[in-house]
């Protein structure tokens, strides 16, 4: 099966499945139309990312392995299929609007959206399995769970962002949220696939790239959008974050709109990176120093 043939699935599943919904009673879909990005199961990023998070964070290989123990496969036979989805104008003018706590049509993104994206992830692991391309999505693994990094603290052991990142899909922001060609108000799905597809060229040259504060020194209009002051020059405090998640917006969330995931969002919107790269056509004008942030691709 080919990339065509692969997004061609993915984008019938966004366009027909009843559960790509905001379940607010408008018809309204979760998400716009998909953005791909494919990567080789042997990239060496992946290790990287391992040896940066932990030894509880899955390669592709380790990912394939665990699906089918039977069959495993080297990673120089697997590829690592990508997609964004980026959320709708309509979520996006209403989550502007707010400044303490999410707005309803993105409570309901991440909620009703992000159980469609998981549906999708298994859709696209069954369908390529069924066509005879063993195929898992490692977020949908009975043993995805969050861990305690020593390095980096709070971390999964299949990140979706730094797959995507890996993929050619985009760069890490301030708020460790990732820039794609769409914004940074996105939702990300992927899965491991036994095939070789052709992969895509990363479009950048480092992890943060497309982030107007790395770039050129300027910005910080995420810093300006951030309730708990969670980010800061110095980066994401991932703890301070998740503390005003877990006691303010996904009570809030819950007991206002019915949605059960947690949720916030406010620095993913009204920001220049919104809605796509603000570094498009642009090279950077000032070298700024990277600083260490959440994510693992830490400069020194």
């Amino acid at each position: 099966m080919i990339r065509k043939q692969i997004e061609t699935l993915i984008h019938d599943f966004w366009e027909n499945s009843p559960e790509n919904s905001l379940n607010n009673g408008r018809g309204e879909k979760a998400w716009d139309a998909p953005l791909f990005g494919y990567a080789a199961g042997a990239d060496p990023l992946f290790a990287q990312i391992k040896s940066d998070i932990g030894p509880f964070y899955w390669s592709p290989e380790e990912a394939f392995a665990l699906a089918f123990p039977e069959s495993p496969a080297p990673a120089e036979e697997l590829s690592v299929v990508v997609w964004i989805l980026p959320q709708t104008e309509a979520t996006l003018a209403d989550q502007s609007e707010a400044t303490k706590v999410p707005a309803e049509r993105w409570a309901r993104s991440r909620d009703f959206g992000e159980k469609f994206n998981s549906a999708l992830r298994l859709h696209v692991a069954e369908s390529l399995t069924a066509a005879g391309f063993s195929a898992v999505a490692p977020e949908r693994l009975p043993g995805f769970a969050y861990q305690t990094s020593d390095r980096l603290g709070l971390a999964s052991n299949w990140s979706e962002r730094h797959t995507a990142y890996i993929a050619g899909l985009g760069t890490f922001g301030l708020s460790d949220g990732l820039i794609t060609e769409r914004g940074k108000a996105v939702r990300i799905g992927s899965v491991v696939v036994r095939t070789v597809l052709p992969v895509d060229e990363r479009p950048y040259p480092d992890h943060q790239s497309w982030c107007l504060w790395y770039a050129e020194g300027r910005c910080g209009a995420c810093i300006r959008r951030c309730p708990p002051k969670a980010i800061t020059a110095a980066g994401h405090d991932k703890e301070l974050c998740y503390s005003y998640i877990r006691e303010m917006t996904a009570p809030y969330s819950h007991a206002t709109y019915g949605t059960d995931a947690t949720s916030c969002g406010l620095c993913q919107v009204a920001i220049p990176c919104m809605r796509k790269n603000p570094m498009a056509g642009r090279r950077p004008s000032v070298p700024v120093k990277k600083i260490k942030s959440g994510n693992s691709f830490d400069s020194t």
